[in-house]
């Protein structure tokens, strides 16, 4: 079986290479959106065939049902950026996928810009939550947002508005390299909410913070009001120190055990985007919470299981590191953990009662690991004066399994 997918762009049959051009012409299955069906011309005789919706459960039953034939995709742009070609590759493996690209979106919209592709941030919001947008939005930054519709600009300012960057710059992009392509630029505080912009658009933002802008730092310790909470948080210091424990590594999962206000979960998603997590939290209203605090904060992806831990982590994939926040002295909790933990993963409990103590000391002696107590002080005002109030101390274990 050989998939071959060719990137078109707005200037449809115009704008294909001779080898795009032959890959459709002699194709005997041609599958794409209708908008992108509509710009092949009727010489190319293969039979045409539309995405179903939803696409990607559809997607491996329709290549097989066509593996004995030659079967061209069609995909918008650079079929490798932000497109169909690398779920393709995934299903079929790379050595049966042949790849036609056309000049990306990105590419276009730079190039139209005058923007440089390395400096620039890229953000799609086809088919992904828009508070994604949240982790790239910094002062000075240059963004390009990949619209799932016309709609998407709108949402952009709006999203824009609310952090406080209203008078960022914006430009909409639409049909980029196509007869009706369209430039239009404003700011997100006169954007328009019904724009009224083509499908086909990209939003290209020049962040400006305003005075009331929140300035979410890269590194983990984000400040305590960041999040909603009712007092179950891991506080900023102590969470800076877990998760230099934890230690995020691309593409690996953490399960966050009682994870109260989620924030070490959306911590560890924040350090790259490749990061996934899983917050285990059994109250209800906690749950709905740090859910609501991961899409503030720009992961909104973050898993959020209800339950009672250790019973609620039976079926979970199991993750490279493990956070138990609370919860330390159920029985069976650490077992069930330890047991689950992939090998090399790390694993971090924070202690904060005498009795909680007693069992991450406990299980040093069984496990391993290294044990740390941390004490916080911060100045306070006493009468007229200032002195050291003390948080209470937490005796942090961790260890790493062989």
């Amino acid at each position: 079986m050989t998939v071959t997918v060719v990137g078109i762009g707005a200037d449809g049959w115009a704008g294909l290479a001779p080898p795009g051009r032959d890959a459709v012409l002699t194709a005997e299955v041609l599958i794409g959106s209708a908008r992108q069906l509509d710009l092949i011309p009727p010489e190319a005789t293969a039979t045409r065939l539309t995405w179903p919706s939803p696409l990607l459960p559809a997607l491996p039953g329709l290549l097989d049902a066509h593996r004995d034939r030659h079967l061209c995709v069609l995909a918008s742009g650079d079929p490798m950026c932000f497109g169909i070609g690398g779920t393709i590759a995934r299903l079929t493996g790379p050595g049966a996928l042949r790849v036609v690209p056309h000049p990306s979106a990105i590419s276009l919209a730079c190039a139209r810009l005058g923007w440089a592709v390395e400096d620039t941030e890229v953000v799609s919001v086809v088919g992904r939550p828009l508070d994604t947008l949240h982790t790239t939005i910094h002062p000075g930054r240059r963004l390009l947002v990949l619209s799932a519709d016309g709609r998407s600009p709108a949402a952009v300012a709006e999203l824009l508005r609310r952090r406080g960057y209203a008078g960022s710059a914006l430009t909409v992009l639409e049909n980029l390299a196509g007869p009706t392509e369209r430039l239009t630029s404003t700011t997100a505080a006169e954007f328009p909410s019904d724009g009224g912009h083509a499908p086909l658009n990209v939003v290209a933002v020049e962040c400006v913070a305003g005075p009331e802008a929140a300035l979410l730092p890269t590194v983990p310790g984000l400040p305590d009001d960041a999040y909603a909470h009712d007092g179950q948080l891991t506080k900023r210091e102590i969470r800076a120190i877990t998760l230099a424990r934890l230690a995020p590594v691309p593409g690996q999962a953490l399960w966050d055990v009682g994870a109260g206000a989620g924030s070490i979960a959306v911590e560890w998603m924040r350090a790259h985007p490749a990061c996934t997590a899983t917050a285990i939290e059994a109250d209800e209203q906690r749950a709905a919470r740090l859910a609501s605090n991961a899409a503030a904060l720009g992961v909104p992806s973050l898993a959020v299981v209800r339950g009672l831990a250790p019973q609620a982590l039976a079926g979970l994939a199991p993750p490279d590191a493990i956070f138990i926040g609370g919860g330390v002295t159920t029985d069976g909790m650490i077992d069930t953990c330890w047991a689950a933990l992939r090998p090399g993963g790390r694993l971090v409990a924070n202690a904060v009662t005498i009795e909680s103590e007693r069992v991450v000391t406990a299980a040093r002696d069984a496990l391993g690991g290294d044990l740390t107590r941390i004490e916080i002080s911060r100045a306070g005002a006493v009468g007229g004066f200032t002195a050291w109030r003390p948080a209470l101390p937490v005796t942090q274990w961790t260890v790493r399994k062989a």
